[in-house]
């Protein structure tokens, strides 16, 4: 079976895909930000976001400004894919075909919708309590409301698939370490 045969969410690479939706689930909330994929009259168009999962929803919140490039490109074509990814540690090797790199990724398919202002301010408290898991409504600062979305687009973004990878070396991998540690120090120096 060829690329062109292949789901969306299929990982090539058999040996580094990730199947247990636990891992999956755990890796999409614990992650800082990710990468939106739009496209614009065939002309990809990333975008680096805060966003949070909700499981309940199967979907991601993120908000953005009222008006630009990614409430246009969603505007013209919902569809969608997001990123989330970390990069683990460094791996020398004795050829250049050798070295390597630790890391793991999720990417999530679907499409995006844009949230009117009740649903909207539901998301918005869902990054409140993420982002700042130490401030709460009524005690550190007012409820969101509706209003508060006024000078905001929030979108839900429902998977719809998505797939994870994973490449890691033993603990004891020979000369491992971590960006930008040991650049100096390697092995040639």
């Amino acid at each position: 079976m060829g690329v062109d045969d292949q789901a969306i969410n299929e990982v090539r690479r058999e040996n580094r895909a990730v199947k247990d939706e636990a891992w999956i689930k755990s890796f999409l909330n614990r992650a800082p930000f990710g990468v939106l994929g739009t496209e614009w009259q065939g002309q990809p168009f990333l975008k680096p976001t805060t966003f949070v999962y909700h499981e309940a929803d199967r979907a991601l919140y993120f908000h953005g400004a009222l008006q630009g490039r990614t409430r246009l490109n969603l505007e013209a074509n919902p569809r969608a894919s997001f990123c989330v990814s970390e990069m683990g540690r460094l791996l020398p090797a004795k050829t250049a075909r050798g070295f390597g790199v630790e890391y793991s990724s999720v990417v999530v398919f679907g499409k995006v919708k844009i949230l009117e202002e009740r649903l909207a301010a539901r998301a918005l408290q869902f990054l409140m309590d993420k982002y700042f898991p130490a401030y709460q409504p009524l005690r550190d600062y007012p409820p969101l409301v509706p209003e508060d979305t006024s000078d905001t687009t929030v979108y839900c973004f429902e998977i719809e698939s998505c797939s994870g990878k994973r490449a890691q070396a033993a603990a004891d991998y020979p000369g491992a370490f971590f960006y930008p540690e040991g650049r100096e120090t390697g092995a040639g120096s």
